[in-house]
């Protein structure tokens, strides 16, 4: 396709991607921004429950991760993230090799 200028544009993607090992399991951030706040965790959970969410100890299902998160009821993105980080812990993800 030409741009204004006639030139054709390149199809190739912007960012290089790797060779490297594939991670299993999806973002939260990702999870997170399929949803429409405020939402209760149980909604949550039904909704996107069985999704596995990325973790330092490998992916787990969000519904599994929720039980450890003691708020019923978010009013933000942000605060469902946060809480949720924090039942994950921190650390590196591991790959599959």
């Amino acid at each position: 396709m030409a741009d204004e200028n006639g030139e054709e544009e390149d199809d190739a993607p912007a960012v290089e991607l790797g060779e490297g090992s594939s991670v299993e399991g999806a973002p939260l951030a990702r999870v997170a921004s399929r949803l429409t706040w405020g939402l209760q965790k149980s909604e949550i959970a039904r909704k996107e429950g069985e999704t596995e969410i990325r973790t330092p100890d490998g992916p787990q299902t969000l519904v599994t991760l929720l039980e450890d998160v003691d708020v019923p009821y978010f009013e933000s993105r942000q605060e469902f993230e946060s809480e949720v980080r924090e039942a994950i812990g921190s650390g590196p993800v591991p790959t599959n090799e």
